[in-house]
């Protein structure tokens, strides 16, 4: 059996564009002997490939995450999405709970609120306020925070 080596060159990119592309103007003989001389392949890093909106840009963990399982793992946004577009967020055990435990009283939704889609989406929580009200709930308060992270503030 051969021995393989698995190489990772997290953020070395692959593009023929020199501008502004260090790693193209860099001297990299033994990279390029590398490549010359033995298998390798590109993967993709963003968008739906590993499990992203088609088109968000991956980082780290994603790709080493998508890497590790060997297989596309959809992150927290699409989840979350997908579970909107076919009712399954609205059916959530947990949401009806919620919504059952608010009736008669004020309800206080807290979290972050972006459209970047890094860590929130505003898309998500103009779902909940949506369920809310079809809830029949009449005091709604929501409480964001906004981290100016993905995002200009």
């Amino acid at each position: 059996m051969q021995p393989v080596v698995l190489t990772i060159l997290d953020g070395w990119g692959i593009s023929e564009e020199k501008t502004g592309n260090a790693v193209k103007l860099a001297a990299t003989p033994h990279i390029q002997q590398l490549f010359a001389n033995y298998p390798h392949t590109e993967l993709a890093c963003a968008g739906e490939a590993v499990g992203l909106l088609s088109d968000q840009m991956g980082d780290s963990n994603v790709g080493h995450t998508n890497i590790g399982a060997g297989r596309v793992v959809y992150q927290p946004l699409v989840r979350i999405n997908r579970a909107i577009c076919d009712g399954n967020f609205a059916a959530s055990p947990v949401l009806n709970c919620l919504w059952q435990a608010a009736q008669g009283q004020a309800l206080h939704l807290m979290g972050l609120l972006s459209d970047g889609g890094v860590h929130s989406h505003l898309d998500h929580v103009l779902e909940l306020l949506r369920l809310a009200q079809a809830q029949g709930l009449q005091e709604v308060y929501v409480h964001v925070f906004l981290d100016g992270r993905d995002v200009p503030p």
